[in-house]
This record gives C-alpha cells, structure tokens and sequence, in this order.
C-alpha cells in the first residue's frame, strides 16, 4: 500500500479555489440562461450538440455521451425541449431501436437567439479577466488534465460531434 500524498497549502487552496470557480462558473452561466432566454444551461448544450451535427441530427446515446449525461437525465429533458418544439426524436428508418434527435427549426432560432448572452457572459467571466497568455495556460492545463480524466482520448477533446469514433 502506498503512502496518501496529502495536498501541501498551496495545493490545497489551489484546488479549493478551482473547485469554487467552476462551481460558480456553472452556476453564473445557468442562471445568464434562465434568466434572458428561460432554458437551462443543460438544455443550452443539448441544442448546441445538436446544431454542431450533421443534419442536426444525433441519437440519444451519442448525444447522452457527448454531454456526459445520463440516458434518463436525457430523455427528461428531451420531452421537455419536444415539448416546446425545439426538438424531435423519432426513430431510425429500418432499426426501430435507436431514437434519433433532431433540432428544428424553431429550436435552431431560440438557439442563435440565447447565443449572444451566452457568449457575452462567457467573455465576460472567463476571457475577460484574463490575458491573452493566461488564456492559453488555461487551456494547456485544460488539456493536461483531460490526459490525466482520459488517458486514451476515448472523450472528444473540443465537442465535435462528428469526430467521435464510435457509433452511438
């Protein structure tokens, strides 16, 4: 058995100061959401998956992969964003087994229209108080801590839906 390598002061307010920006962060970037366009940060990234596709179009097991989400936490809140029209799931011709997901029209518009506040509020709390090499330490270490989260680059590293290898 190996000995706990316990995080010295410095480490330990590192992390602590990591943990509470992105708690935050996500916090700050789902009530921007809320609050100009009335969907939830989760349902932001959804249509986002979805408008980054081919077609507009994915199943429900890629799409549940690509945001880390459960297939219930998923299919909750698909009904919901189908509800509003924003987008359709139907099945695939010839495999009645796998639910395609498809942004519409209107889910394509109420999209572009939450982009602007989203983007802004992004800028405005991860870009803008940073310099331009702080921003690109931020995503040298991004990426050095998506090695040590997915040694064998299994997860796509930027969301691109099309890149991924297997077939969902």
């Amino acid at each position: 058995m190996t000995e706990t390598r316990w995080l010295d002061d410095d480490e330990q307010r590192t992390w602590r100061t990591f943990l509470m920006a992105v708690h935050l962060l996500d916090g700050a970037l789902d009530r921007q959401l809320r609050h100009d366009s009335g969907m939830p940060h989760a349902y932001y990234q959804i249509l986002v998956m979805l408008s980054e596709a081919p077609n507009r179009e994915l199943t429900m097991t890629r799409l549940a992969r690509l945001l880390r989400s459960s297939p219930s936490r998923l299919s909750h809140a698909a009904a919901r964003l189908e509800s509003e029209g924003r987008i359709r799931r139907f099945k695939r011709p010839g495999d009645r087994r796998t639910t395609l997901v498809e942004l519409t029209d209107a889910g394509m518009d109420v999209l572009r229209e939450a982009a602007f506040g989203h983007v802004n509020e992004v800028r405005r709390l991860v870009f803008d108080p940073l310099t331009p090499e702080q921003v690109e330490q931020l995503r040298v270490i991004s990426e050095a801590m998506l090695g040590a989260l997915d040694p064998q680059g299994e997860e796509p590293r930027y969301a691109d839906p099309e890149g991924l290898s297997a077939s969902g």
